[in-house]
């Protein structure tokens, strides 16, 4: 921790190294303040994240590192670690047809490509992880290098606030004290942006996801002549790893499979959460759990 200190008296969080800032989002992460991905790039994401990490401390946010944060903020341990990528790894990958009753026939919507996969696992841009692993394309074996995440067990939130003005979402306990903050998509469409109290009635881990082609009128005819469809799970499914329902029907909080969109006004209605972000949070909610969406 000592050279973050340091780095504050010398400098500020602009002019941090890559890895220096790699480091600091990875920490941010773990406290369960989320940057969004992992890039070694300051920006805005950033920014709102460790505004919210020092707002939760007490301090005051003003999303830059500067001396007082250092000084309080978590001890940094490894920044990069080493993970094996298997051949039954390897086996896995499944290219992801576009189109939906193709989906529909696979066991699975698993990882299309390693370094698809590798970025996902470690919360991170699948352009970090080609440069740190020049090799990477090549789907064989390897050992890889991937930022390293010390993820902290965060206790159940009591209520959730969605704002639709700052694209996040967060988590608060019975005490009003921030818990974590999650950057979020929401609905291109304004009509689609309920506001309001809403609750949370349904927690699903890994779902599948049920195509219906009145949702996707960008779609050919024949595509949208297939009637609903049953997608299997997994990181590719549409609502990535989590589903979070919410009591105003069709609406919800989920996962996805591209989350460096996230962040921006994009879906058809829903709350997107990058996949490890929306398990991580299906694990603070409960059902009945107050969820405020605020402009």
């Amino acid at each position: 921790m000592w050279w973050l200190i340091f780095l504050v008296v010398c400098t500020a969080a602009g002019a941090m190294t890559r890895d220096e800032i790699i480091s600091l989002q990875a920490a941010l992460d773990d406290a369960g303040f989320s940057p969004g991905l992992i890039d070694g790039s300051w920006g805005g994401l950033s920014r709102q994240a460790l505004a919210a990490w020092q707002s939760a401390q007490g301090l005051p946010a003003t999303g830059e590192f500067d001396r007082t944060t250092a000084v309080h903020f978590p001890a940094s341990g490894p920044v990069f670690t080493n993970v094996e990528v298997t051949a039954e790894e390897i086996a896995g990958l499944t290219p992801i047809p576009e189109d939906w009753r193709e989906r529909s026939l696979l066991p699975a919507m698993h990882f299309s490509t390693l370094p698809e996969m590798l970025a996902e696992r470690a919360h991170a841009s699948v352009n970090l992880i080609r440069a740190l692993n020049p090799t990477v394309t090549n789907p064989v074996p390897q050992t890889v290098k991937v930022p390293a995440l010390r993820p902290a067990k965060l206790p159940k939130a009591a209520r959730l606030e969605v704002s639709l003005a700052g694209k996040t979402i967060r988590a608060f306990d019975a005490a009003g004290k921030l818990l974590a903050l999650f950057p979020c998509s929401i609905a291109a469409d304004q009509e689609k942006r309920p506001v309001g109290q809403l609750t949370v009635t349904v927690v699903a881990v890994n779902p599948d996801y049920t195509y219906d082609p009145v949702n996707f009128p960008e779609l050919d005819d024949r595509q949208k002549g297939y009637g609903k469809l049953m997608v299997p799970p997994g990181p590719n499914n549409p609502v990535g790893m989590a589903w979070i329902g919410l009591s105003k029907p069709g609406y919800g909080i989920h996962g996805t499979p591209h989350p460096e969109q996230i962040g921006k006004t994009f879906s058809h209605g829903c709350f997107r959460l990058a996949n490890w972000n929306a398990t991580r949070l299906a694990q603070l909610v409960t059902l009945g759990m107050p969820v405020e969406i605020a402009e």
